[in-house]
């Protein structure tokens, strides 16, 4: 199989030719050991795609939803089972495994369920209604992992597994995601010694330039398809290989590690998709789709929370428009992770060179304004920079001086949460987006941590009650973000692998044509911004192949109809969804 040589040629490049082909045997056999357990899913999404307009993703901590006397998961399966089911098609469950710090990214343990949210099974069952995406948290591991205590009583396997830093290397070159020390002392029998920690003292970095770790690792990655993972999402990818003298992200080696990653799963589970977390900017962002069949199939599309977040503030398009028609995306069978909320704050860095400093500053001093925390990095001249704006999303478009009343804050917040439906790519839904949270301030000041303000965990029978309340912030908010759903899902014009053309009709209204993979369906979707009504006269033939032919709205399942001039109105935050309601679309996308 020509795999077999890509997976060759990428352990020689990164190891040379003796070490690469001792480990590409030992290699063969871990996807031999695994193949026989991976059960790849029926076709998800026809015409040989993996993925369909009924593909979104809700982002959730295994407990995110609490209840007295049962395992965390299997309460989280049976609400997502009531509430869920046909409405997202999967789960990205934040890491479930035993862990010591950062809320589960610290692990102790890949291959266990921490016994306090349950049990494999529970996972097992959450995978029959759903989708899975696992974190492979691969660039660190917890200072209670076993390697890391083995290394730290001087067991000879595993002094190779860490990054030990001797004398006085120059490292202000670094590119560093926080601002804490990038060495952490850890003393041993043999005497202290200075490790790699690119997140935190307790997240030790793991040493890829030792093949044993890597292999190690796609033992793990394998293990997690065996136990269902369609999804793998490759968290803090960037940093995965160090050189001292360089900035130590997105170095050649990372590459070639997650290309040979693409290759293993492609033999043993070509089920399952890669999906790189690279919080940095845009253009760096992206070079994680490789040549759009070698790397990663989605990338986490990190511009586009804060680039929302500016649109909305301004009440204008334009520069969000301009960005989304130069979106470009390499031949293949690859498309974004678009997100606006995650249990991580919004990330600015992605945003620099197409905001200006003066605009992300705006985005800074608002988010401080409306409760929100700002994380600050240490940058290679010694001052800082904002790195992450912590702030619940709805909280962050809602101005809590304008005395402004809730049915305005909610159309402003679902008129953002339908653009990035809208936009070509995969959906993924932060829990507290989908079901109405606002901020947890509380939350911040018992952990001391700025991103706890977004990660709050919730009593079941509490948000059931809110969900059965009309009255109430999550019952409106999940009811209107069903319906963007339920319309996404209707028509194959928003497949993941479709196209989309940016027009212009005016600067406070965002609009997008979406069109299917083979062409017969055609949407037009329509936002505005604005707080103020808008009129939009697109080119109606142009898109729908008619003068003036019947449309209905998606959202509303209303007919519209253009007025005598071609126009229709748009009220303030109102979003539409256009499709032909008579027959398959002829529209063409020059």
């Amino acid at each position: 199989m020509p795999e077999f040589s890509l997976i060759l040629d990428h352990l020689t490049y990164l190891y040379g030719q003796a070490v690469g082909q001792a480990a590409f045997e030992r290699l063969l056999n871990l996807i031999e050991k695994h193949r026989q357990h991976i059960s790849p899913p029926g076709d998800r999404g026809g015409e040989g795609y993996q993925l369909s307009e009924r593909d979104s993703i809700l982002i959730t901590y295994a407990d995110q939803v609490r209840e007295p006397r049962q395992a965390p998961l299997r309460t989280l399966a049976d609400f997502l089972q009531r509430h869920l089911l046909n409405l997202v098609s999967g789960i990205h469950l934040l890491p479930f495994f035993p862990w010591s710090s950062d809320d589960g990214f610290s692990v102790i343990d890949y291959r266990s369920v921490d016994p306090a949210l349950g049990e494999w099974k529970d996972i097992d069952r959450l995978g029959m209604n759903f989708r899975l995406m696992f974190d492979g948290v691969i660039n660190h591991v917890s200072v209670r992992h076993a390697w890391f205590q083995s290394f730290l009583m001087d067991d000879p396997t595993y002094q190779e597994y860490f990054i030990s830093v001797e004398g006085d290397p120059d490292l202000s070159g670094v590119v560093r995601p926080r601002a804490l020390p990038l060495l952490t002392r850890f003393d041993t029998p043999s005497g202290p010694k200075r490790l790699w920690t690119t997140f935190s003292e307790d997240q030790v970095d793991l040493n890829y330039r030792n093949p044993d770790v890597l292999l190690e690792i796609v033992d793990t990655l394998l293990f997690y398809a065996s136990r269902g993972a369609e999804f793998i999402r490759l968290d803090a990818i960037a940093y995965l290989w160090k050189e001292i003298g360089t900035a130590s992200i997105h170095l050649p080696q990372t590459h070639r590690v997650i290309q040979l990653l693409r290759a293993v799963l492609d033999v043993a589970a070509p089920h399952a998709l890669l999906v790189t977390e690279t919080n940095v900017p845009h253009e760096e962002n992206i070079s994680y789709f490789g040549d759009g069949a070698n790397e990663a199939q989605l990338v986490y599309n990190f511009a586009l929370p804060p680039l929302v977040l500016h649109t909305f503030r301004t009440g204008e398009a334009s520069i969000f428009s301009d960005w989304a028609a130069g979106l470009t995306l390499p031949a293949g069978p690859v498309t974004f992770f678009n997100f606006l909320a995650s249990h991580d704050g919004i990330g600015v860095n992605p945003a620099r060179g197409i905001l200006s400093e003066i605009e992300i500053e705006a985005l800074v001093a608002q988010t401080q304004a409306r409760g929100g925390l700002i994380s600050y990095k240490h940058n290679p001249d010694g001052t800082q920079s904002a790195y992450e704006l912590n702030i619940n999303y709805f909280d962050a478009l809602s101005n809590p001086e304008s005395g402004e009343a809730s049915g305005p804050q909610v159309d402003r917040f679902m008129a953002a949460q339908a653009i990035m439906l809208a936009i070509v790519g995969m959906p993924g839904i932060y829990f507290h987006s989908l079901f109405g949270s606002r901020g947890w301030p509380e939350g911040v000041r018992e952990t001391g941590r700025s991103r706890t303000i977004n990660r709050q965990k919730l009593e079941l029978a509490g948000l059931e009650r809110a969900l059965a309340d009309p009255s109430s912030l999550r019952h409106h908010m999940f009811k209107r973000y069903s319906r963007l759903l339920r319309a996404r899902a209707a028509s194959p014009a928003f497949h993941p692998f479709g196209e989309q053309r940016i027009l212009d009709l005016g600067k406070a209204v965002f609009s997008v044509v979406r069109r299917s993979p083979d062409g017969s369906r055609v949407a037009l979707c329509l936002h505005n911004v604005s707080g103020k009504e808008q009129h939009v006269s697109p080119d109606w033939q142009g898109i729908f192949g008619a003068v003036s032919p019947p449309l209905k709205d998606l959202i509303s399942g209303q007919g519209v109809q253009p007025g005598t001039r071609g126009e229709i109105p748009m009220h303030p935050y109102q979003v539409i969804w256009l499709v032909r309601e008579d027959a398959p679309n002829p529209g063409s996308m020059p």
